[in-house]
């Protein structure tokens, strides 16, 4: 449920309510989410359960090789009343079964509310922009009489990608600091400091490996899902009615933490989130939409990892940006970020940081390619993808389009011509345009697609050959140089007759004359390829559609017919031999379905788009599509829009919890259908 408060922080007036009482499989199976702008964050279950390897209160993003970090497993927070009553909060795997817990997002920022006993404590905890630092505050809003609060840290030194079963560390080192403590874990990672502020309390040295922690999600994915976790010892103290105390964890140095003020830096957050919901104009005055914005926000960083990287923008008067395709695993990836920069920056009113965003993946061409993606903990790039550089394109595009920036076009032109010029001639992983004026891909066993799943040497949907949707983004990426040729009284006749070729071509082989819809490869290994998937609804949802418009309908009938969810589309149609209706299992499980049926979210923007331009009259049949989505922030992680769905009712959440292009292509496609009911209003009045 969204609720509006009369806050004058802007932010707190989004709050998104979840009632979860004393239910236990709401409490360990709903999450949250907090990021830092880095690609750090802290994430659990709303009962504080630690189900995924992912489930952290500090995970750092530390510079290579290190990568993301997990420094703060979870506290264990323990409530003793005057009458002996015990209440834990959250402790050890266990969930809460004598606290009430309410749950809410207020500005997407956490918040808990705790009741035993007539005691009420309110919990919020945020990660300062920036900073490997996480503060929880908790303020005691009703107390008949003082009560204790015990908090015990649990520590580690584990990559945030490793297995649970991950060692201890062998020789943790405490010391107190500047008022704080500080843990050194592993000589190669950064001290962790600690402590409590905003009131008085005591620090017990009492070391203590808890064993066997069960984590649920990981046993279900089929990864080791039993771990030890170690903590130096706990913090307690007496609280009254109105009295907080705040733990903070941090990489930076006690001088730095004493400026970080509690009230402050709360303050300095809620205000930066209400500058972005004033940023994004109209978009962030919608309830959902203004929800969609702070969800956003989560996925645009500075890739603090590659320090490199932001040392070179910085000394070109450029701010190093980037997109994490989804928590937690993701790192940032070209195609994801191309796809997601609309809706997370230009819908937003985050202009520079969409530039910032094309010149971080400019700097990084190569061979007429920007990288698939950054691998955790490296500098550099790797460059196994054939569309994500033609997704550069439209994403240059959006950007011009709706900031009018011809200087950031004029800037990246030479290399716009250079990977035309590479792809005509060939280039890495036998990209090239074949004789017919299509483009082909495909190399050894890898997956070059956006429908990459693959597994050891296993390379579930291989798509080598001629495939639809590049040759869409193909088509779409050479008229759009041309067009910004002309913009520059540049020759564009060659870029003409190539994109001529290229349409005429597509027309004539990509029709699948039988099932009346578009193949989904031709030439592949095995021959054309008739399976029916959505990758042919970017023949005309891209600027320049390369589908003849006769059949633009049909197209659009038949992917709504036979792909189209609630959640967004199949990857697969039911009832072919390979179609998988459910995504879950281990890992060989699960990518076997990925892309066999699977839901993707993000494909509801591009439907949306064909839609509009098939029947620019049914507008509120495409804002039905997005019905859903209301629902599914209070269903999964809270907030924010997943990956993957199954295929069939329930249509159960999957993936990442968290997915860049998926909250990405649902608010630009709100974005969309609003800006088009005004345009139909100024037309007819």
């Amino acid at each position: 449920m969204v609720g509006v408060d009369t806050n004058p922080h802007v932010a707190t007036g989004i709050v998104r309510e979840i009632q979860v009482g004393p239910d236990l499989d709401r409490l360990t199976t709903l999450e949250w989410l907090v990021t830092n702008g880095l690609g750090g964050y802290a994430s659990g279950t709303l009962g504080g359960v630690l189900t995924r390897r992912y489930h952290a209160l500090l995970i750092a993003a530390l510079p290579a090789p290190l990568g993301r970090i997990v420094l703060v497993s979870r506290l264990d927070e323990r409530v003793r009343l005057p009458g002996g009553q015990i209440g834990w909060l959250s402790r050890r795997g266990v969930a809460p079964n004598d606290v009430t817990t309410r749950f809410r997002l207020v500005g997407g920022l956490p918040v808990w509310t705790y009741e035993l006993e007539g005691t009420t404590i309110e919990k919020q905890l945020f990660m300062p922009r920036l900073q490997n630092t996480v503060i929880v505050t908790y303020s005691v809003t009703r107390a008949v009489k003082p009560f204790r609060l015990g908090i015990r840290p649990h520590l580690h030194a584990r990559p945030h990608e490793a297995t649970v079963d991950y060692a201890l560390p062998a020789s943790p080192v405490l010391v107190a600091r500047g008022g704080y403590l500080e843990a050194t874990l592993d000589a190669s990672v950064p001290p962790l400091m600690f402590g409590l502020r905003d009131h008085e309390s005591a620090f017990t040295l009492h070391p203590e490996v808890t064993k066997d922690v069960p984590y649920l999600l990981e046993q279900q994915r089929g990864y080791a899902s039993v771990g030890d976790t170690w903590s130096p010892g706990y913090f307690k103290l007496d609280l009254s009615e109105g009295e907080r105390v705040t733990f903070i964890a941090s990489t930076h140095s006690a001088v730095e933490l004493d400026v970080l003020a509690t009230d402050e830096a709360l303050n300095a957050e809620i205000t930066r989130r209400t500058r972005l919901l004033s940023a994004a104009g109209d978009v962030g005055l919608n309830g959902l939409c203004a929800e969609l914005v702070l969800g956003a926000d989560q996925f645009v960083i500075e890739p603090a990892t590659r320090t490199a990287e932001s040392t070179r923008a910085r000394a070109a008067g450029e701010e190093a940006r980037s997109v994490i395709a989804g928590y937690h695993w993701f790192t940032d990836w070209g195609r994801d970020t191309m796809i997601s920069l609309e809706g997370l920056t230009l819908c937003t009113g985050r202009h520079a940081e969409a530039r910032g965003i094309l010149m971080t993946f400019a700097h990084h061409l190569r061979d007429g390619l920007i990288p698939n993606l950054f691998p955790e903990g490296d500098q550099e790039g790797l460059y196994n993808t054939a569309d994500a550089t033609l997704w550069f394109f439209h994403a240059i595009d959006r950007h011009v389009t709706i900031t009018k920036d011809l200087e950031t076009v004029r800037d990246l032109l030479p290399s716009l011509e250079e990977i035309v010029r590479l792809h005509l001639a060939g280039t890495r992983f036998g990209i090239r345009v074949d004789d017919d004026g299509l483009l082909t891909q495909g190399a050894g066993n890898l997956a070059l697609t956006w429908m990459d799943a693959k597994v050891g040497d296993w390379v579930v949907t291989p798509r080598r050959g001629k495939t639809v949707e590049i040759n869409a983004l193909w088509y779409n990426a050479v008229r759009l140089l041309a067009q910004w040729s002309r913009a520059f009284d540049r020759d564009a006749a060659h870029l003409e007759t190539v994109a001529e070729r290229a349409h005429a071509a597509f027309n004539r082989r990509f029709w699948f004359d039988h099932g009346q819809y578009l193949y989904d490869i031709v030439d592949g290994e095995a021959g054309d390829d008739s399976s029916m998937r959505p990758n042919q609804i970017f023949s005309l949802a891209l600027r320049y559609p390369v589908l003849d418009e006769s059949r633009w309908k049909r197209i659009v009938d038949v992917v709504a017919e036979r792909l189209l969810t609630p959640f967004g589309l199949r990857t697969l149609e039911p009832g072919h031999k390979d179609y998988k209706a459910q995504y879950f299992g281990d890992l060989r499980a699960r990518d076997a379905a990925y892309h066999q049926g699977t839901v993707w979210a993000w494909l509801v923007g591009p439907f949306i788009d064909a839609w509009l331009r098939a029947y620019p009259g049914r507008r509120e049949e495409a804002r039905a599509l997005l019905g859903a989505f209301d629902r599914h922030l209070s269903d999964a992680c809270i907030g924010t829009i997943g990956e993957v769905f199954d295929a069939t009712e329930p249509y159960a959440p999957r993936g990442c919890v968290a997915q860049a292009w998926s909250v990405a292509e649902v608010l630009r496609s709100f974005v969309k259908l609003q800006q088009s009911d005004e345009e139909s209003r100024v037309s007819t009045s």
